[in-house]
């Protein structure tokens, strides 16, 4: 007999996640349906030669860059969490006036059909489910909030003070990172976190890190009417002979063929993977893909322009946290040229570098140990326009394929040329990257950690397959809670817009199921203590 639930939401990870939290106190049937599995605790999640090196976590297989054909290896993870489990946990909200139109040099990036107002409550939420630490009015471009973070702002270990006193003796306004993680320094022998290097890029070992598992998935466990299905593939979505109502969800579980059906269906993949599942359930009713009568699924493809950039300090940097402080004072402008007339991008810091990323970044480097004690480390966002040509397609034997055209170089040039003038002024060095051989620079098209807009929402179906409730305009009860629904990409990390807009897209399932969601409750919960966060419920 095909099982049958309430809801079903596809996909673990920020947004798949928050919707399930968010339903699960409703006495609702959910059913939570992951590619992947639970990801292992074992030593190697801290290990960098087996995460980097040895690949040991990468599961995504293949995918194909349209240009030439070539296959890569996606930053991309299929587990209990999703991409979370290895994200940096930077949870910014975007700016108020990234919802409106932005004039870049290659072109506007468009504006959102809602306004910051419609989400700020949701990010408010976001905030608080989250344990999000940092401190209100340190950034001069932060959006209005009703409160201060639900933790204080991480603070500064002494090389990372002094760049903070540095920059703000460049004229900058350096502030403190918003940050996912469960780090209670008032009381360390309570904290989860313990502030260790292995955080950007690592699963976290001992749960201290504020990841989609941990933070919404163990805890939706916990209510009887909410179940998890592992090693689930969803390889179609099938509608009724209208076409308005998906009927069936078809499941390839090790191998065996499953079927689900639900009265709410929730795709929360992930942008790119979301985009390829529409695509891959075309039918006689939608022959170009499920929900696709606007041509614009798998289109306006936006991965952010991404870049790492390690500078060595001119004394040691022994620091182990890094990734506490930002600048956003190049975000809409570049205050040192009054002539230029468009946004540049953010910087934040980037976990620490060791001797095992030294050598992949400098392989000709006599003493990459050396060069990471002096290493400190920079991330370089810059928006990315959203191309009606840089799309995901699919295969003829139905992978992955990616067509990307990045945009927006002139700003990305002169962001990572306004850090590197910084660097004497920062105590670092100025010959790093000519004498040291410096290769890092822009991620490829397998940087895909900020993957966004491959399904944007809007009220005109003949240009967006969603409305503005994420629903799909052509099929009733199928919404989208990923970052599919992405207008444009801003120049801030991704997620935590995410999750508030996954809580808002349960609010309307909720109203639709005459039921009230975790989300909207007034006795909202006061941040879990650290220590309260388990482990894996079986």
């Amino acid at each position: 007999m095909t099982e049958h639930a309430d809801v079903i939401v596809i996909g673990s990870g920020a947004g798949g996640g928050a919707v399930t939290w968010a339903l699960a106190p409703t006495g609702k049937k959910i059913l939570l349906l992951e590619r992947g599995d639970w990801l292992p605790r074992e030593i190697q999640n801290w290990d960098p030669q087996a995460l980097w090196a040895d690949k040991r976590y990468h599961n995504s297989g293949k995918w194909t860059d349209g240009a030439d054909g070539r296959q890569f290896s996606p930053k991309q993870h299929y587990y209990v969490g999703g991409n979370t489990k290895f994200y940096g946990a930077i949870l910014y909200r975007f700016r108020e006036r990234d919802f409106g139109a932005v004039r870049h040099v290659d072109g506007v990036s468009p504006a959102w059909p809602i306004s910051y107002a419609d989400l700020a409550p949701y990010y408010d939420r976001a905030e608080q489910l989250y344990q999000v630490h940092g401190t209100r009015g340190e950034d001069p471009d932060e959006p209005p909030a009703t409160g201060p973070y639900p933790w204080p702002a991480i603070s500064d270990e002494p090389r990372i003070a002094q760049l903070r006193a540095d920059l703000t003796a460049a004229g900058l306004h350096p502030f403190s990172l918003p940050n996912g993680i469960l780090l209670d320094e008032a009381r360390p022998h309570l904290s989860a976190c313990i502030r260790c290097a292995t955080c950007d890029g690592f699963p976290c070992l001992v749960n201290g890190k504020a990841d989609a598992q941990v933070m919404t998935v163990e805890p939706a466990l916990r209510h009887p009417d909410v179940t998890l299905r592992t090693r689930a593939r969803v390889v179609r979505l099938e509608t009724d002979p209208s076409g308005r109502s998906v009927s069936r969800v078809v499941v390839d579980r090790d191998g065996v063929r499953e079927e689900y059906t639900a009265d709410v269906v929730v795709l929360a993949a992930g942008a790119i993977n979301s985009a390829a599942l529409l695509l891959a359930s075309a039918d006689e009713r939608h022959p170009a893909g499920l929900g696709n009568g606007s041509g614009h699924v798998g289109r306006h493809l936006m991965l952010h322009n991404n870049s790492g950039l390690v500078a060595f300090s001119k004394t040691p940097n022994p620091t182990r946290f890094q990734k506490t402080i930002g600048v956003n004072d190049f975000y809409w402008s570049d205050p040192f040229d009054p002539d230029w007339e468009y946004p540049v991008g953010s910087i934040q810091m980037n976990g620490k570098s060791d001797a095992v990323l030294i050598g992949f970044d400098v392989p000709d480097a006599r003493d990459p140990a050396d060069l990471a004690r002096h290493s400190i480390d920079f991330w370089l966002t810059t928006e990315d326009l959203p191309l009606d040509e840089n799309r995901v397609t699919l295969g003829p034997d139905g992978s992955i394929v990616l067509h990307y055209t990045r945009t927006n170089a002139a700003e990305v040039s002169r962001l990572r040329m306004r850090l590197q003038g910084l660097l004497d002024g920062l105590r670092c060095e100025q010959d790093v990257y000519e004498n040291r051989q410096y290769a890092g620079g822009q991620l490829g098209i397998g940087g895909v950690a900020h993957q966004n807009g491959t399904v944007r929402f809007g009220p005109d179906p003949a240009t967006a397959p969603l409305d503005l409730d994420c629903r799909m305009h052509e099929v009733d009860n199928l919404y989208v809670a990923d970052a599919s629904f992405f207008v444009s990409s801003t120049a801030v990390n991704p997620t935590l817009t995410i999750i508030a807009n996954a809580l808002r897209v349960a609010d309307v399932i909720a109203d639709r199921l005459g039921v009230r969601t975790a989300a909207a409750a007034t006795d909202l919960p006061a941040p879990r203590r650290p220590d309260l966060v388990g482990g894996p419920v079986g």
